[in-house]
């Protein structure tokens, strides 16, 4: 078992990544504060939007891809940009979905959840138009899915997918379902749950070697194929090699959003040139530190480049 090397000087910043994000949503989350007393908060949410600002907490500038309309869509953008975000706003006829979650007693309850209508074909080719020549001037795309697979035809993803890996621009996807079986190639990273294999139908179940065979089934799409397996961390196909990769376990505040955050600093790794070990080892410290606070995508640059360090490696055992 080895460890990262310590010591090392951070990695230049400056990198523009693009962020296809299909449901930019509003939330708002209510809890309970230190002085015992109801307290809102109004964000941009989304999986797109969760990975943007993780590319940003990482030192990058992030161009964020996604449809927006009506009231809802109106006040997204602007939460978008007041958090540094840069967003390309894809007109359209409907109101982005949004949602109310009551946390005062601990757990997220649902209080209201709308959905996003569907794009029309000229929305979506006005999506793809849009994600197609960002991610070109970027030069790297981060893919994240539809909140529901009839949002939008999954051969959107896979055509941008093809294009810009002919183009020489580094895609990383985080998607699953009919997105993902879609997906033909042109990834550099490619980031699925052990969950999502199996729901996917490429593993039997989430045990190490189920998921090194789902991994190789995937091995196609991309260069590298990273799994996540929450507390047990994450097994990785790096080129072809297998690896097995551990961040020092942490309590955990909120869980999700973490994969979101494991995504985008995979591509921040990418951007940054990091070897593919040192890559996946940020990209653990953003999930497990993101995984401690109160607020998708976010936390300190310097705390998860400086766990980064304690994430350790060891060799898949073979049969």
């Amino acid at each position: 078992m080895n460890q990262l090397q310590r010591g090392h000087a951070p990695p230049p910043a400056g990198a523009r990544l693009c962020v296809l994000a299909p449901w930019p949503i509003l939330t708002v989350t209510i809890e309970r504060s230190a002085a015992d007393e109801d307290a809102v908060y109004v964000h941009a949410g989304g999986q797109g939007v969760w990975v943007a600002r993780m590319v940003v907490t990482l030192g990058h500038s992030a161009v964020l891809c996604g449809p927006f309309g009506g009231e809802t869509g109106h006040l997204v953008a602007h939460l978008v940009e007041a958090e540094g975000i840069e967003a390309r706003p894809t007109p359209v006829r409907g109101d982005n979905g949004s949602y109310v979650h009551d946390r005062r007693a601990g757990e997220r309850r649902v209080v209201a959840d709308v959905q996003a209508a569907a794009l029309d074909r000229h929305e979506a080719d006005d999506l793809f138009g849009s994600a197609l020549t960002s991610a070109m001037a970027c030069g790297h795309l981060v893919i994240t899915g539809p909140m529901h697979e009839q949002h939008m035809a999954p051969s959107l993803f896979a055509r941008l997918a093809t294009d810009l890996g002919k183009a020489g621009v580094k895609v990383t996807a985080d998607v699953s379902g009919s997105v993902l079986e879609s997906l033909e190639g042109g990834l550099e990273f490619l980031k699925v749950s052990d969950e999502e294999l199996v729901s996917g139908g490429y593993s039997d179940d989430k045990s190490e070697a189920a998921v090194v065979a789902g991994m190789r089934r995937l091995a196609y799409k991309a260069r590298h194929v990273v799994v996540s397996r929450a507390e047990k961390g994450a097994i990785a196909l790096l080129e072809g090699e297998l690896v097995k990769a551990h961040a020092p376990a942490v309590s955990p505040v909120d869980h999700t959003g973490a994969g979101d955050s494991m995504s985008a600093a995979l591509a921040v790794g990418c951007a940054e040139g990091a070897d593919p070990r040192t890559t996946l080892a940020l990209g653990l410290a953003a999930g497990a530190l993101n995984a401690t606070r109160h607020g998708r995508g976010s936390g300190s640059s310097r705390h998860i480049r400086d766990f980064a360090q304690h994430v350790r490696f060891e060799a898949v055992a073979r049969d």
